[in-house]
């Protein structure tokens, strides 16, 4: 009998509801996704006590209720709810978790960063046959990475930093001065560099996913006048391309950046806190090249769901 499994993914930055139809013989197919901007970790602070906030908090549920018309009345459906880097930071994540389970009816769970990065790792092992790389997922509040070795992934951790709140802590939403891009890659390549087992993907290509990542991808296929900007699949850049975009982004203000094709005007003020930790993981481990994926977390997860149904 046919399934329905519906993913509900609270990212820090958008919410994402994906319906996909699982045959009994394992095969499946997505029949349906949505996305909206709700900022989640907007507000949330950079210390070491990080809140979520009521106006950030509101959004969100008023997103995923806005979902919640494409899936009732479906047949067979499991609903599944996850969510990263945002809520698991949060000092009110309870709070956040209970309203989401009374107003949506959905219990949400959360993620850790290994386990955000383990279902990247599958999610990217199941779309993309790379032996050898570096998997990088740039979230809102979160960067994870995955070595990657004949296959297998050898080590992975999630780093607490992301697009926004980068951009929040060294104000990298307008104008960018060159203080606070300095004072930012400081940070980054301290923090990268304290990832001992990082000497292991020494050129090694990256693999990219997360939104930031996919915004790139989609400028630069604009750029080429590419017929399908959204496929971006298994799309490959010079470093050298990567460089030329980013110097592209920082040297314009919000407003200009808003008007750039391929970039989503909701995303032009934390696009730059975005690539940052890309850009610094391209110089400190001199990769030559990147490669786009749109399997992630959610695949990962949908891989995990159908070999436990099967076994």
């Amino acid at each position: 009998m046919m399934q329905n499994l519906v993913i509900v993914d609270l990212g820090s930055n958008s919410v994402r509801m994906a319906i996909i139809e699982i045959q009994p013989d394992g095969k499946y197919r997505e029949v349906y996704r949505t996305k909206r901007d709700s900022r989640l970790s907007q507000g949330m602070g950079t210390g070491k006590v990080k809140t979520l906030q009521p106006a950030a908090m509101n959004r969100t549920i008023e997103a995923m209720q806005s979902f919640r018309p494409h899936y009732e009345s479906l047949n067979n459906v499991t609903v599944m709810g996850i969510t990263t880097a945002a809520v698991r930071q949060a000092s009110n994540q309870r709070d956040f978790v209970q309203r989401v389970s009374e107003e949506v009816g959905i219990d949400l769970r959360i993620l850790s960063g290994d386990e955000e990065a383990y279902y990247d790792y599958l999610g990217v092992a199941s779309r993309l046959q790379i032996e050898d790389c570096l998997i990088v997922d740039i979230g809102g509040a979160s960067c994870e990475l995955i070595n990657v070795e004949k296959g297998e992934q050898t080590h992975l951790i999630s780093l607490p930093f992301g697009a926004v709140n980068l951009s929040e802590q060294f104000h990298l939403n307008d104008w960018i001065a060159a203080e606070d891009l300095f004072t930012a890659q400081v940070y980054l390549s301290k923090r990268l560099r304290d990832v001992w087992w990082l000497k292991d993907a020494i050129h090694k290509p990256l693999v990219l996913l997360g939104g930031a990542n996919r915004t790139l991808a989609r400028i630069s296929r604009k750029q080429q006048q590419y017929l399908h900007v959204e496929d971006i699949h298994g799309y490959q850049l010079k470093t050298d391309t990567i460089y030329q975009l980013f110097e592209s982004l920082i040297k314009v203000n919000l407003a200009t950046r808003k008007r750039i094709s391929g970039l989503e005007s909701g995303r032009a003020d934390i696009i730059i806190g975005g690539v940052l930790p890309l850009v610094t993981l391209l110089q400190l481990l001199d990769s030559d090249r990147v490669i786009f994926s749109e399997s992630g977390v959610r695949e990962g997860i949908i891989s995990e769901f159908i070999e436990k149904r099967h076994k």
